[in-house]
């Protein structure tokens, strides 16, 4: 028997289950939705808030500032030129120096809202990220409520702000807006609502080049769906779902004048795909041959090896196929790519159907223990957040 596509587990209850489109109108339906939520975004509140909080102690001791971390350093400021001087017209040669590399939906948003707000726009940007790493939130709940539950959906939320890299979620990044796209968006598929979730995936290719992974889950899902049902709307969300992506690539293209534009920018950036070789060569000398490797490097590689793990825990657990065809493309992306290593933790942050059979777990385990989990995540989470942005010398 084949994953599910749109409908949940047998064995949630069906007082879990979402109320139909025709219950109530929009407002009512999502006021009740956020009160249904409440004690999960909580419960990530005050992950978030502890690791700030450890941010700010460790950067008063090394006599760093906390604002410039999270608003304007490594990819942040990238984002903050774009949003101030508009992409480069031409290819060039240098490396690492070429901004069509970055998505643009991000600094758009920034644009416009600095534009009527009397906020800079760096202060706009972690403003943004932070408001849409609850929208995120609310929306991982939504996903992990729809297919076990209540506690399952507020454990797999508060796991997600707990990551080894959750520092980013609360920076001048892209995955806060690009995982609450791809939360509701796969929300959005497993409750039915094509059109919707067709949406929020263009916007998604729009965010980041992982974008692509969302397009092939919604594509996937929906023509499976229509060729089951013979309906319209699954097909037109087929269809729809990858033109985010595509849009910006082929815009590149046309900006620098040559079909493969947006791949020869990422080839600048030393951004290629080799089927997992230069992954595999980290991993061996990371693990095997450097007597004294980087700490933050070794958590990236333990990161990269557990979401191989739980992925696998997933297609045991047959989740929903546009969450395996997610995880699955992403990981695909990720582990596959032969440019820079440290990154990589922070590029599957989105891939939160990941932590879906540790949150069933961890919530169905004794209050103590699932107590004793929670708390040693988000403890660790808040050292190692600490740890990338004031003493790993890299990007996180």
């Amino acid at each position: 028997m084949p994953p599910s596509v749109i409908t949940p587990r047998p064995t949630v209850p069906a007082s879990r289950r979402p109320a139909s489109p025709a219950a109530g109108g929009v407002r009512e339906r999502t006021a009740r939705s956020l009160r249904c939520a409440a004690p999960a975004l909580l419960g990530y509140l005050m992950v978030r808030l502890f690791g700030l909080l450890v941010l700010a102690r460790w950067a008063h001791l090394k006599e760093h500032g906390v604002w410039p971390a999270l608003a304007t350093s490594w990819d942040s400021d990238w984002y903050l030129g774009i949003a101030d001087h508009g992409y480069q017209d031409r290819l060039g040669t240098r490396y690492d120096s070429n901004n069509l590399a970055f998505f643009p939906l991000y600094p758009v948003l920034i644009k416009a809202v600095a534009g009527v707000t009397p906020g800079s726009r760096a202060s706009v940007a972690l403003l943004l990220a932070v408001a849409f790493s609850l929208v995120a939130a609310w929306g991982i709940f939504a996903v992990g409520d729809r297919l076990y539950g209540r506690r399952a959906g507020a454990v797999l939320t508060v796991l997600w702000g707990a990551l080894p890299v959750g520092v980013v979620q609360w920076m001048g990044y892209t995955e806060s807006l690009f995982t609450a796209l791809t939360a509701w968006a796969l929300y959005a598929v497993l409750t039915g609502r094509w059109y919707t979730a067709a949406v929020l995936t263009v916007l998604a290719g729009l965010t980041r080049p992982t974008g692509i992974a969302l397009a092939a889950a919604v594509a996937v899902a929906g023509l499976v769906a229509a060729a089951r049902t013979r309906a319209w709307p699954p097909f037109v969300a087929a269809l729809t779902a990858p033109l985010g992506w595509l849009a910006y690539v082929a815009w590149v293209g046309v900006r620098v004048g040559r079909w493969d534009g947006y791949f020869a920018v990422q080839r600048l950036w030393r951004n290629t795909w080799d089927g997992g070789a230069g992954t595999l060569r980290w991993m061996r000398e990371l693990l095997a041959y450097d007597r004294t490797p980087q700490l933050f490097l070794v958590a990236v590689s333990a990161v990269l090896v557990a979401s191989v793990a739980l992925y696998a825990l997933s297609l045991a657990d047959r989740q929903p196929l546009p969450l395996l065809v997610f995880c699955g493309v992403l990981l695909l992306v990720v582990l596959g790519s032969g440019g820079v290593y440290f990154p990589r933790a922070r590029f599957l942050l989105p891939a939160f159907p990941l932590l879906l059979p540790l949150a069933v777990a961890v919530s169905r385990a004794r209050p103590v223990v699932a107590g004793v989990v929670l708390a040693g995540a988000a403890l660790s989470s808040a050292w190692l957040g600490a740890y990338m942005l004031l003493v790993w010398p890299g990007p996180p």
